[in-house]
């Protein structure tokens, strides 16, 4: 849901207006600006592009690493506000050099804020952790998932040429026992036959590379 100013009113929108909308994935509203908006669905889009998440438990992890590192990236940009407040204050003092300006008054700062600022780093700290957990969390369920895919490939494989040695046909959808596969993973049967062709291909090929490299035995 978008909140716009009235129609009946002649301004113009006012770049600090919020948007609020339901995320798709959490299903959590957020509110931010319309520029702010724009920026968290990019940066979403590209952590989900760089995990490539599957099934429901991944997407859901990436969305919180994502949303964590918006966080943090946050954390900096406010950082750095609190550092150009205390920059742009009018001084009674001027050394006259305008370098040596910019370090006092941010000492200046760092004095007067102090305090929150270590409570901001004590924030990022904690979100960092966070995100630290769950790309383990993350590494540990897709590394399982691709385990359990080739072990299944290669079952497939396997039953596939004991099928053809006995002039039978091995239907994966038909002959592979679904439910011994984990619940949290539903591959597809393309997929998995796709994979198994592929280790089959590759069993050849190896087969025959190392046939032609054997070498020949002298005639006594």
């Amino acid at each position: 849901m978008t909140y716009e100013p009235s129609s009946a009113s002649s301004k113009p929108r006012d770049p600090r207006a919020l948007n609020a909308y339901r995320h798709g994935l959490t299903g959590q509203v957020h509110i931010l600006t319309p520029d702010d908006e724009i920026a968290y669905r990019k940066h979403c889009a590209g952590i989900h592009e760089s995990f490539a998440p599957v099934g429901a438990m991944e997407t859901n992890l990436v969305q919180a690493i994502a949303a964590d590192r918006w966080s943090l990236d946050r954390g900096v940009a406010i950082e750095g506000s609190i550092f150009a407040i205390g920059v742009g204050q009018p001084t009674r003092t001027s050394s006259g050099e305008p370098q040596v300006d910019v370090a006092l008054a941010q000492a200046r700062v760092w004095l007067a804020d102090g305090k929150n600022l270590q409570l901001l780093s004590l924030y990022q700290h904690r979100i960092q952790n966070r995100v630290t957990k769950n790309k383990k969390m993350l590494d540990d369920l897709q590394q399982q998932r691709r385990a359990t895919l080739q072990q299944v490939a290669e079952e497939v494989a396997l039953l596939t040429q004991l099928a053809e040695s006995k002039g039978e046909t091995y239907d994966i959808a038909r002959d592979y026992p679904r439910q011994s596969l984990p619940p949290q993973f539903d591959f597809s049967i393309p997929e998995i036959a796709r994979l198994a062709a592929h280790l089959t291909r590759l069993a050849e090929a190896k087969k025959l590379l190392q046939t032609a490299q054997r070498p020949l035995r002298k005639a006594a």
